[in-house]
């Protein structure tokens, strides 16, 4: 069991860890110095057991050790009656409240949108949620969370220097009121008093890339090193004959490749700009670096499976360290290096600007926009080829 002593003096770390008391009491330190009492339990259902459900409270100190287990207490009786506890106990008006908390509407939100994401922003999604919103909001009512501790919250990621996550912490908290505020939850999106003023600018985003030649043989001979699996190899083998996107790369199916008409179809639910299918030429190289992995035997539906589970394709992350282990760092290239290093390089090699933004799967604006990236199919099947012959011919040279 905790002492008080012990509870004051338990340490700050860069992860949530949990400081456990007696009987599912136990205390969430959290990386941003908040300490969280909760209270684990079972519920029993006509003599079956359910499973475990959490249960927290307001914070250290203002919910005190001696409180906390007194909180704890009174819902072991509420559980031998048959009663599930409430999900929020306010130690100062000694008060225990049933209402609707941020983590359960998050929870509803993110159920109801995640069909409709890829898999990496739902990764993404959840994990910004688990680290940034749920440590501070998660115990707490939807209904009590003010303007004044979203500006806290954001402007502490803001201190760390993670600008860009602040702004996408941010509009991921706006949606989830949002989402309350249809479902008559409650009537008011905190987030949305915030003027985006009072942060700091976002900075445009450029990913790390090679463009000149000599760069481009020396990128495509250290990826030759990766020390990673079959499926991740080969993944970065692609990248830069294909110029998907990473998420787009990494989910690449089976069932989306077409030997036979040497077409990769990808569905509109998979792109990023989610209003049409793309289609990609396959070159002759793509195809045989195709037909090899697919006598590989993965047993996959997917082209590139999670070593996990074959049910998983490969993620992003999978890709990005497999990139690092070959030695190149993060100010050299990215992921997403390989799509502007075949834009740069190909309008330099003169092919026409819209044949190029169709194949990276860009909105063309004005009057050009008008044409269905299909029109430029056959000179996009052209393009490619020349483009795969470039990368080999790099190689040899």
């Amino acid at each position: 069991m905790l002492t008080n002593t012990e509870v004051k003096n338990l340490k700050i770390k860069t992860i949530i860890y949990y400081a456990k008391d007696s009987h599912g009491l136990r205390l969430q330190v959290n990386p941003c110095g908040s300490k969280i009492w909760q209270h684990r339990f079972r519920i029993n259902e006509e003599g079956k057991l359910k499973g475990k459900i959490r249960n927290a409270i307001s914070e250290y100190p203002e919910t005190s050790l001696q409180d906390a287990r007194e909180w704890r207490d009174a819902n072991k009786r509420l559980l031998k009656q048959g009663i599930i506890p409430p999900k929020v106990y306010n130690s100062i008006t000694n008060d225990n409240q049933n209402k609707s908390t941020f983590k359960d509407l998050f929870d509803m939100w993110y159920a109801n949108q995640k069909d409709g994401w890829t898999y990496d922003y739902a990764i993404d999604t959840q994990q910004r949620v688990d680290k940034h919103l749920l440590p501070l909001l998660g115990y707490k009512p939807i209904t009590e969370i003010n303007t004044k501790t979203m500006r806290d919250l954001l402007l502490g990621i803001q201190e760390k220097g993670t600008i860009d996550t602040l702004y996408k912490v941010k509009s991921i908290a706006s949606r989830i009121f949002n989402y309350s505020i249809g479902m008559e939850i409650s009537e008011i999106n905190p987030v949305s008093n915030l003027p985006n003023d009072i942060f700091k600018k976002k900075l445009e985003k450029h990913y790390a890339s090679v463009t000149e030649p000599k760069k481009i043989k020396w990128l495509l001979v250290m990826l030759k090193d990766v020390n990673s699996s079959l499926p991740v190899k080969t993944a970065l083998e692609l990248a830069p004959h294909l110029l998907l996107r990473p998420e787009e790369l990494a989910g690449l199916k089976w069932s989306e490749i077409d030997f036979e008409d040497r077409i990769i179809r990808i569905s509109a639910e998979r792109m990023k700009i989610k209003k049409k299918a793309h289609l990609i030429p396959m070159s002759n190289k793509v195809i045989e670096i195709l037909t090899i992995l697919s006598k590989a035997n993965l047993d996959s539906t997917f082209c590139f499976p999670s070593l996990r589970s074959k049910s998983r394709h490969v993620t992003t992350n999978a890709l990005r360290l497999a990139i690092r282990s070959a030695g190149i760092d993060k100010e050299t290239f990215t992921t997403h290096g390989f799509r502007h290093m075949g834009s740069t390089r190909l309008h330099e090699l003169g092919y026409n600007k819209d044949v190029i933004e169709s194949q990276l799967a860009h909105e063309i604006g004005g009057v050009r926009g008008v044409y269905n990236q299909a029109q430029y199919l056959e000179d996009r099947k052209v393009m490619m080829e020349d483009w795969s012959n470039y990368l080999d011919n790099l190689l040899t040279e």
